[in-house]
């Protein structure tokens, strides 16, 4: 009879075990779905918002910043994406 005892407790601590997965995953997926239907979440860069090289030309073209400073700082950036 004891042996029978243990073998239920091992029993019980599977089914806790699987029970605990169960929750671990399906709070995953509700954060999941929660941080991707985010308003501001997007895979993609957003079109509406400038780049930064757009952000450089307008500077240029108000005068805020020198054709030397507008070369040396399209050089750091790099190619628009």
């Amino acid at each position: 009879m004891m042996g029978y005892g243990w073998a239920g407790w091992g029993g019980g601590f599977w089914m806790l075990g699987g029970l605990l997965l169960m929750i671990g995953v399906i709070v995953l997926i509700v954060w999941v779905v929660m941080k991707v239907s985010r308003p501001g979440w997007s895979p993609r860069q957003d079109a509406s918002r400038p780049t930064p090289n757009d952000v450089l030309r307008e500077r240029f073209a108000r005068g805020e910043i020198t054709e030397q400073e507008f070369e040396q700082a399209k050089k750091v950036l790099g190619p628009d994406r």
